[in-house]
């Protein structure tokens, strides 16, 4: 029986590797599809107002297609197109030895690491739960977290493709039984998470006249009141301030800051959400409490 559990795992961790690789497509391509659609948007708007303007309405619209699977994967460098055997997961970096196979520019090593980091998370989800809807529903609430970190990280968006469908999704596993989590403490989470952040940001603002955070982060929370509970919106709001405060004062005094000063929040949301999945939400705060020697 304990066999079958670790071979389910490990079935686990290397379909976590393949999505782990597609993560790597949606990081680096969904902010961009983003800003196609924003800028089409807007030329449709100006035209609306300028028919001289019609034109690069069109223009805009007509575009090649781009999405998630259009078109397939080249080098940012020299645009050679990716090949299924170059597009392994781990295996393909480490043959290339991290380089292009035409160019030989250097890929950068966030690629695999991106792939090991979601196997690991798939492996521990199905070693702890097992091929089940709850170890399922844990794995894609892994993969959504990946993607939202690093997407926030590199762009400071968090797109609503993906925190909206997280939130419902907390709140179906719920209904469900799939977590350890009451409907009533799901939907009280969800909104508990929106409307403090929310409550902050508006506080923050009328205070300074600046903006604090954005709305994605409003969702990113409600989603994990969603997943957690209401219970747990003190304990991961705390760690991930902490951490956030942390890492912000130690890139500040090495001049790691970038343009504006500002240090994105969500990746601390996503370090505090698999915090509290891997340990649970009152370790966290135990561990906070710990910190300041309470």
């Amino acid at each position: 029986m304990e066999m079958e559990v670790w071979l389910n795992a490990g079935l686990g961790g290397i379909f976590g590797l393949l999505i782990g690789s597609f993560l790597n497509v949606v990081i680096y391509r969904l902010p961009k599809m983003m800003e196609r659609q924003w800028a089409a948007e807007l030329a449709s708007m100006a035209a609306g107002a300028d028919d001289s303007l019609q034109g690069d309405a069109v223009a805009e619209q007509q575009q090649p297609a781009f999405n998630l699977m259009t078109p397939r994967s080249r080098c940012p460098a020299c645009g050679h197109e990716v090949q299924w055997f170059e597009n392994i997961p781990v295996l393909s970096y480490l043959f290339l030895r991290g380089r292009c196979s035409a160019c030989k520019v250097r890929i950068s090593v966030r690629y695999p690491l991106v792939e090991l980091a979601t196997g690991a998370l798939f492996f521990f989800c199905i070693q702890r739960w097992g091929v089940t809807p709850t170890g399922i529903a844990w794995c894609g609430f892994s993969a959504a977290l990946v993607a939202l970190a690093l997407i926030d990280w590199d762009t400071t968006l968090l797109p609503d493709d993906i925190t909206l469908p997280l939130l419902w999704a907390g709140l179906l596993a719920s209904s469900l039984q799939w977590t350890d989590v009451t409907l009533q403490a799901s939907v009280a989470g969800a909104a508990a998470g929106y409307l403090s952040l929310w409550l902050v940001y508006w506080g923050f603002k009328l205070a300074t006249g600046k903006e604090g955070m954005g709305y994605g982060d409003f969702k990113l929370f409600a989603a994990l009141g969603a997943w957690f509970g209401w219970q747990a919106l003190v304990p991961i709001i705390l760690m991930s301030s902490v951490i956030g405060a942390i890492i912000g004062i130690g890139m500040k005094m090495s001049s790691g800051l970038r343009e504006g000063g500002y240090v994105p929040f969500g990746p601390f949301l996503v370090g505090a959400g698999f915090t509290a999945m891997v340990f649970g939400p009152q370790a966290i705060l135990q561990a906070v409490l710990k910190l300041f020697g309470l």
